[in-house]
């Protein structure tokens, strides 16, 4: 390795470093961060392959979640009170990706009693210094971010939204303690996946109470989301025991080749070596991992879960809705029933694309058997798209 390039590595010490200068504080309150972050970018040095832009954006990714947390110790000191402010009866929106879970929490989003975190919130959480910025800049900065992401990779916001004020999923708010499966989607990194999958989301989750705390809600519900919930819902139950979950089931036949060309889309900018078909037997293996677990806990805690299928959510969206907040204990007033009416008569529908399983290398065959106890289990029936 050449001189130049070892000035590049990305190293958990420097970073850290380089962050407490930039934030003028002489130490973080928590360093619980640091094995995780350093098995990350170790990962990132031995497996990921990063371009030159994809190490330029794991530094500045890495940078800007150092910084939040050493915000959140600052506002700590000012106002110990934050780390008590309650979170009472979250709602989880969980199941396999493309399965409306996106729809549905946007949906609710529309009752002014709920909140979601949007993604400016959970990129930046914090305004920047108003010394020097009068305005708020950082819906701005972050849509201007998504642009250049957009352009850098065509075709993703076709399969994703990628807006500032859009509602974002909790991988964003874990991936602050680099305890997040987003980064297994954005980059080849199996080691640090072997390694949290072993750890566990305990630690993760309780930093995410806490910076739901900082967000503060006041005295609104949240309404949060992500597929990958499904691989954490201890930690949700022990963090939140009044918490409230909600799975979305769908043919998976449906789903995992856009799964696929999703992670494909997303790691596109940041490696230098692509290959479709790894990718797909990985999400593939994932998704199958998710389909068994909901299954493992529709025997333990169902009592906690309500179960709605994609085509009920897509097809009567309001009837779903009623029957979350059923689940949930919660009324629909007549104003947020006409805000969601409005909604769904405004929105916009995508034109959807279909994939290819062969694109993959993946065999329709082998994966109907490997779902067939998902399918069996939650009674999902057969897409023709499939």
């Amino acid at each position: 390795m050449n001189a130049g390039r070892s000035k590049d590595r990305l190293e958990a010490p420097a970073l850290m470093d380089a962050a407490l200068r930039r934030a003028g504080r002489a130490r973080f309150a928590d360093l619980s961060f640091v094995e995780p972050l350093t098995r990350l970018l170790r990962a990132y040095e031995e497996e990921a392959q990063l371009s030159r832009f994809g190490r330029v954006a794991a530094r500045f990714d890495v940078m800007r979640c150092l910084g939040n947390l050493l915000r959140f110790d600052a506002a700590e000191e000012a106002d110990p009170a934050i780390v008590r402010r309650p979170i009472e009866r979250p709602v989880f929106i969980t199941g396999l990706p493309r399965s409306s879970t996106t729809f549905l929490h946007t949906l609710m989003a529309q009752d002014p009693g709920n909140v979601v975190p949007l993604c400016w919130q959970l990129i930046y959480p914090y305004p920047w210094n108003t010394r020097f910025f009068r305005h708020d800049f950082r819906r701005d900065w972050v849509e201007m971010q998504f642009r250049l992401f957009r352009l850098s990779s065509p075709g993703v916001a076709d399969l994703h939204p990628l807006a500032a004020d859009t509602p974002q999923e909790c991988t964003d708010i874990t991936a602050q303690v680099f305890q997040s499966l987003r980064f297994d989607t954005t980059h080849h990194i199996p080691s640090y996946q072997t390694w949290f999958d072993a750890r566990g989301h305990a630690d993760a989750f309780r930093f995410h109470r806490r910076f739901l705390q900082h967000l503060d809600a006041r005295d609104r519900r949240w309404i949060l989301k992500s597929p990958d919930h499904v691989f954490a819902l201890d930690a949700i139950l022990e963090v939140y025991p009044d918490a409230r979950i909600v799975f979305l089931h769908r043919d998976p036949l449906s789903v995992v080749a856009s799964c696929a060309k999703l992670t494909e889309l997303l790691r596109r900018p940041f490696t230098r070596r692509l290959d479709r078909k790894e990718v797909g037997h990985q999400v593939a293996s994932r998704l199958i991992e998710s389909a068994n677990r909901m299954a493992e806990a529709a025997g333990t805690v169902n009592g906690r879960i309500l179960h709605l299928h994609y085509r009920d959510v897509v097809s009567d969206p309001m009837s779903a809705v009623l029957a979350v907040y059923g689940h949930c204990g919660l009324d629909l007033n007549q104003g947020s029933h006409r805000a969601m009416q409005c909604w769904l008569e405004a929105r916009r529908k995508h034109r959807k694309r279909r994939y290819d399983l062969s694109e993959f290398g993946l065999d329709p065959g082998w994966l109907r058997q490997a779902f067939a106890r998902y399918m069996d289990v939650f009674d999902v029936r057969r897409e023709n798209a499939a």
